[in-house]
């Protein structure tokens, strides 16, 4: 919506306004579009690099770090990432606005708010980490931003879950109380497949099995697609909101 006028000669400022839910709807596309588009491009394109291990068993499915460290696919991975982090670090301070303006008089969810925060401005620097840093170019690197990611995921995840638990016990709407239930679910669904993810990974680097890595890297495909879902939850929690862009182009003088 864009809304703008001129009153006595004084150009009013322009406000360019967006519903929260397509702002969040958004920014969960960008990761999800890039990484079925450069899973696809591996997959139909770079089979043998995508799907190499270094035990030479057969292998189905690229992973996610061998997906995005190829190209063209690391540079739409990048271009999706570069865009979608921005409105990331946006929905983390709203969140975080929100929380302690609900639990103001609460000291312990007021201290789980801040730390609430942190972990998803660390979830989301891991995950600029590993997307600039690929693991063909610095492993270890690569490595730490992914360990960065998926622990900071899962402890911010833990405490969204723990502040909306109190939430939805003193709120009437159905939408908390549905938020609520897909946020749990969706945790525990991310926790699964991490223990999934890591089983198989072990398994392939110890026995060298064939078709250990291929689950793998499904599993890895779920961890991400189940994080993403988890974010998209912010849909019910702002539903009522909108953000909005203001440039003014009034001249100050002195």
């Amino acid at each position: 919506m864009l809304q703008g006028s001129t009153i006595f000669g004084h150009e009013r400022p322009l406000v360019v306004s967006v519903s929260f839910s397509t702002c969040v709807q958004g920014t969960v596309c960008l990761p999800l579009i890039g990484l079925i588009t450069c899973v696809f491009i591996s997959s139909v394109y770079h089979f043998e690099d995508s799907t190499g291990t270094h035990c030479q068993v057969p292998n189905y499915l690229p992973s996610i770090s061998a997906s995005i460290s190829l190209s063209p696919e690391c540079h739409i991975w990048r271009f999706c990432i570069g865009l979608h982090s921005a409105p990331r670090f946006l929905v983390a301070i709203t969140y975080f606005k929100f929380y302690k303006a609900r639990f103001a008089s609460k000291f312990p969810e007021s201290l789980l708010s801040c730390l609430n925060l942190a972990f998803s401005l660390f979830e989301n620097l891991g995950l600029l980490l590993l997307t600039y840093v690929s693991s063909s170019e610095t492993y270890f690197v690569h490595k730490e931003g992914f360990v960065l990611f998926i622990i900071s995921s899962l402890i911010h995840m833990l405490i969204t879950c723990r502040l909306w638990k109190a939430i939805k016990k003193y709120s009437l709407s159905p939408e908390d109380a549905t938020s609520y239930k897909w946020k749990v679910r969706l945790l525990r669904l991310n926790v699964s497949c991490c223990a999934f993810a890591g089983f198989f990974y072990l398994k392939h680097n110890m026995y060298c099995e064939p078709g250990s890595y291929t689950f793998f890297a499904l599993f890895e495909y779920l961890v991400v697609f189940s994080n993403m879902a988890f974010h998209l939850t912010a849909v019910w929690d702002f539903k009522s909101r909108e953000v909005m862009v203001v440039s003014s182009s009034e001249e100050k003088h002195f």
